[in-house]
């Protein structure tokens, strides 16, 4: 990992820079063999049709992961993530095509505590929508 954030340059109100994931049919099947979660709505058309899905989604927690992977990413250490939730708003659609769907990510830093932990708010959205909120996190940053 890159040098990451220093906790000396970041103040209350920084934006991170906003990074974007591809999501793929591809990526569902490989997250599906890692979580054990195989249900036919990630994978199947004709089944998330059936239940009222517009086609197959991306799992939350892997959604969810993508989010705490730009968390780490920025501050350069996979174990600053000190707390993190979420709430699930929408799916990822994701269409059977090359592309798939693009999850886009950004932060914004909106406290710095005293012990070394910055407290970040997300935006996380596909196709122009919100698929996570009250996405938020405390991160320790060196």
């Amino acid at each position: 990992m890159s040098a990451g954030a220093r906790l000396a340059d970041v103040t209350a109100g920084d934006d991170i820079a906003a990074q974007s994931y591809q999501v793929t049919r591809e990526t569902l099947v490989r997250y599906a063999g890692a979580s054990g979660d195989f249900n036919v709505i990630h994978w199947s058309h004709r089944h998330a049709l059936e239940v009222g899905l517009p086609d197959v989604i991306a799992h939350g927690n892997f959604t969810m992961a993508l989010a705490a992977r730009y968390l780490v990413t920025w501050a350069g250490d996979p174990g600053a993530l000190q707390e993190y939730g979420v709430r699930f708003a929408r799916p990822v659609v994701v269409p059977d095509t090359d592309e798939g769907a693009t999850v886009e990510i950004v932060g914004r830093v909106v406290e710095v505590l005293d012990d070394g932990l910055v407290r970040v708010d997300l935006t996380v959205t596909s196709s122009g929508q919100k698929v996570l909120t009250q996405a938020r996190a405390k991160v320790r940053l060196r």
